[in-house]
């Protein structure tokens, strides 16, 4: 039978990263705390969008659901590294690429807030 401490050193990039990024690959509750902030910010943003559109009554994204898909979705790659599965990585990779593009869209048209009329 293989524990999961001997299928953790077997992982995807691992061989690749732990010389430079060690700390990824440390068994700590620090990594399940910040697996459960990244799902806890990246979530957020629906509620306190929804919050928010209640509260003027019309569909509204204001700017900080951009901000906290941003650093919830980096969040959770760091996290999906430390994992260190190719199916968690790849399926967190590019968020965060694209929440800031966004951003900087959005700052771009000096709005700071997205309206559906």
């Amino acid at each position: 039978m293989i524990s999961a401490s001997e299928t953790a050193k077997d992982g995807f990039l691992r061989p690749f990263l732990e010389e430079f990024l060690g700390f990824l690959y440390v068994d700590s509750y620090l990594w399940t705390i910040v697996g459960f902030a990244g799902a806890a910010v990246f979530s957020s943003r629906f509620l306190l969008q929804w919050l928010q559109s209640e509260k003027e009554k019309r569909l509204v994204v204001p700017w900080y659901f951009w901000h906290l898909s941003f650093w919830g979705s980096c969040l959770n790659l760091i996290y999906a590294l430390h994992i260190d599965k190719a199916p968690i990585i790849a399926g967190c990779f590019f968020l965060p690429f694209l929440y800031a593009r966004n951003i900087i869209l959005m700052r771009r048209s000096k709005q700071g807030t997205l309206r559906g009329d």
